[in-house]
Protein backbone atom coordinates (compact mmCIF):
# COMPACT_ATOMS: atom_id res chain seq x y z
CA UNK A 1 0.00 0.00 0.00
CA UNK A 2 1.05 3.50 -0.46
CA UNK A 3 1.58 6.38 1.92
CA UNK A 4 -2.33 7.06 2.39
CA UNK A 5 -5.67 7.27 4.94
CA UNK A 6 -5.87 3.25 5.20
CA UNK A 7 -2.06 3.28 6.09
CA UNK A 8 -3.20 5.96 9.02
CA UNK A 9 -6.05 3.83 10.04
CA UNK A 10 -3.87 0.40 10.04
CA UNK A 11 -1.40 2.67 12.29
CA UNK A 12 -3.82 3.75 14.60
CA UNK A 13 -5.37 0.36 14.74
CA UNK A 14 -2.29 -1.32 15.31
CA UNK A 15 -1.43 0.86 18.38
CA UNK A 16 -4.96 2.02 19.84
CA UNK A 17 -8.03 0.36 18.48
CA UNK A 18 -6.68 -3.41 19.97
CA UNK A 19 -7.15 -2.97 23.03
CA UNK A 20 -3.27 -2.46 24.08
CA UNK A 21 -2.67 1.25 23.96
CA UNK A 22 -5.00 4.27 24.81
CA UNK A 23 -4.63 6.94 22.49
CA UNK A 24 -4.08 10.80 23.55
CA UNK A 25 -6.67 12.46 24.91
CA UNK A 26 -6.39 15.56 22.77
CA UNK A 27 -6.97 15.51 18.88
CA UNK A 28 -4.06 17.68 18.57
CA UNK A 29 -1.88 15.24 20.37
CA UNK A 30 -2.87 12.69 18.34
CA UNK A 31 -2.68 14.15 14.89
CA UNK A 32 1.23 15.46 16.40
CA UNK A 33 2.16 11.92 16.91
CA UNK A 34 0.59 10.59 13.81
CA UNK A 35 2.37 13.60 11.87
CA UNK A 36 5.52 12.19 13.59
CA UNK A 37 4.92 9.10 12.62
CA UNK A 38 5.29 10.08 8.75
CA UNK A 39 2.12 10.96 7.70
CA UNK A 40 0.74 14.30 6.12
CA UNK A 41 -1.56 16.57 7.86
CA UNK A 42 -4.25 15.77 4.86
CA UNK A 43 -4.14 11.91 5.41
CA UNK A 44 -4.10 12.44 9.22
CA UNK A 45 -7.73 14.38 8.30
CA UNK A 46 -9.05 12.17 5.60
CA UNK A 47 -7.76 9.01 8.27
CA UNK A 48 -9.84 10.87 11.66
CA UNK A 49 -13.10 11.90 9.33
CA UNK A 50 -13.46 8.04 7.84
CA UNK A 51 -13.76 6.91 11.30
CA UNK A 52 -15.99 9.78 12.35
CA UNK A 53 -18.37 8.78 9.02
CA UNK A 54 -17.96 5.04 10.31
CA UNK A 55 -19.04 6.10 13.62
CA UNK A 56 -22.07 7.48 12.09
CA UNK A 57 -22.96 4.32 9.90
CA UNK A 58 -22.73 2.04 12.43
CA UNK A 59 -25.74 3.78 14.00
CA UNK A 60 -27.46 4.63 10.73
CA UNK A 61 -31.14 3.55 10.06
CA UNK A 62 -30.65 3.15 6.37
CA UNK A 63 -28.90 -0.35 6.58
CA UNK A 64 -31.80 -2.73 6.87
CA UNK A 65 -31.30 -6.52 7.09
CA UNK A 66 -31.24 -8.03 3.40
CA UNK A 67 -33.01 -10.84 2.62
CA UNK A 68 -31.43 -14.14 3.43
CA UNK A 69 -29.68 -15.65 -0.08
CA UNK A 70 -29.97 -12.32 -1.65
CA UNK A 71 -27.16 -11.56 -4.55
CA UNK A 72 -25.92 -8.24 -4.26
CA UNK A 73 -25.28 -6.26 -7.54
CA UNK A 74 -22.53 -3.59 -7.84
CA UNK A 75 -23.52 -0.29 -9.75
CA UNK A 76 -21.22 0.82 -12.15
CA UNK A 77 -19.21 3.39 -9.93
CA UNK A 78 -19.01 0.49 -7.01
CA UNK A 79 -17.19 -2.12 -9.89
CA UNK A 80 -14.85 0.87 -11.11
CA UNK A 81 -13.22 1.53 -7.38
CA UNK A 82 -13.96 -2.32 -6.42
CA UNK A 83 -12.25 -5.03 -8.96
CA UNK A 84 -13.02 -8.30 -9.25
CA UNK A 85 -10.58 -9.18 -6.44
CA UNK A 86 -11.94 -6.89 -3.66
CA UNK A 87 -15.59 -7.92 -4.74
CA UNK A 88 -14.73 -11.41 -4.57
CA UNK A 89 -13.23 -11.51 -0.88
CA UNK A 90 -16.47 -9.09 -0.03
CA UNK A 91 -18.08 -12.33 -1.16
CA UNK A 92 -15.88 -14.69 0.46
CA UNK A 93 -16.14 -12.58 3.43
CA UNK A 94 -19.54 -12.55 3.55
CA UNK A 95 -19.72 -16.65 2.81
CA UNK A 96 -18.12 -17.63 5.34
CA UNK A 97 -20.27 -16.38 7.74
CA UNK A 98 -17.86 -13.05 9.04
CA UNK A 99 -20.00 -10.19 7.11
CA UNK A 100 -23.45 -10.19 7.30
CA UNK A 101 -25.78 -7.86 5.18
CA UNK A 102 -25.40 -5.05 7.13
CA UNK A 103 -21.91 -4.88 7.83
CA UNK A 104 -21.16 -5.85 3.97
CA UNK A 105 -22.76 -2.46 3.32
CA UNK A 106 -20.89 -0.69 6.19
CA UNK A 107 -17.79 -2.26 4.70
CA UNK A 108 -18.52 -1.02 0.44
CA UNK A 109 -19.68 2.53 2.27
CA UNK A 110 -16.34 3.27 3.68
CA UNK A 111 -14.54 1.30 0.73
CA UNK A 112 -16.11 4.16 -1.38
CA UNK A 113 -14.87 6.80 0.94
CA UNK A 114 -11.37 5.81 0.39
CA UNK A 115 -9.87 8.44 -1.61
CA UNK A 116 -7.97 6.36 -4.58
CA UNK A 117 -9.31 5.16 -7.85
CA UNK A 118 -9.47 1.33 -6.87
CA UNK A 119 -9.04 -0.60 -3.55
CA UNK A 120 -6.91 -3.45 -2.66
CA UNK A 121 -7.69 -6.50 -1.29
CA UNK A 122 -5.99 -5.92 1.60
CA UNK A 123 -7.71 -2.72 2.12
CA UNK A 124 -10.55 -4.55 1.85
CA UNK A 125 -10.07 -6.85 5.03
CA UNK A 126 -8.67 -3.82 6.86
CA UNK A 127 -11.89 -2.26 6.41
CA UNK A 128 -13.97 -5.42 7.19
CA UNK A 129 -11.95 -5.44 10.31
CA UNK A 130 -12.39 -1.54 11.66
CA UNK A 131 -16.21 -2.12 10.67
CA UNK A 132 -16.39 -5.31 12.42
CA UNK A 133 -14.93 -3.95 15.51
CA UNK A 134 -17.64 -0.93 16.15
CA UNK A 135 -20.63 -4.18 15.25
CA UNK A 136 -21.91 -4.54 18.93
CA UNK A 137 -22.62 -8.59 18.52
CA UNK A 138 -20.02 -9.09 15.56
CA UNK A 139 -17.12 -9.95 18.32
CA UNK A 140 -16.57 -14.17 16.82
CA UNK A 141 -16.49 -12.34 13.26
CA UNK A 142 -13.84 -10.00 14.21
CA UNK A 143 -12.01 -12.44 15.69
CA UNK A 144 -11.73 -14.85 12.44
CA UNK A 145 -10.62 -11.70 10.23
CA UNK A 146 -8.32 -10.45 13.07
CA UNK A 147 -6.46 -13.76 12.74
CA UNK A 148 -6.72 -13.90 8.88
CA UNK A 149 -5.27 -10.24 8.69
CA UNK A 150 -2.37 -11.07 10.81
CA UNK A 151 -1.97 -14.61 9.89
CA UNK A 152 -2.07 -14.63 6.19
CA UNK A 153 -5.24 -17.33 6.74
CA UNK A 154 -6.57 -17.71 3.44
CA UNK A 155 -10.30 -16.38 3.75
CA UNK A 156 -12.24 -20.07 2.27
CA UNK A 157 -12.48 -21.41 5.54
CA UNK A 158 -13.36 -25.08 5.73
Amino acid sequence: MNENMVDVLIYLYENYMDGEGQPPVEQRDLEDELAQAGFTQGEIDKALRWLDELAVGVDAPQYHAHTLGAIRIYSDTECEKLDVDARGMLMSLEHNGILDPISRELVIDRLLAIDHPQVLVEEVKWVALLVLMNRPGREDAFTQLEDMVYNDEPVYLH
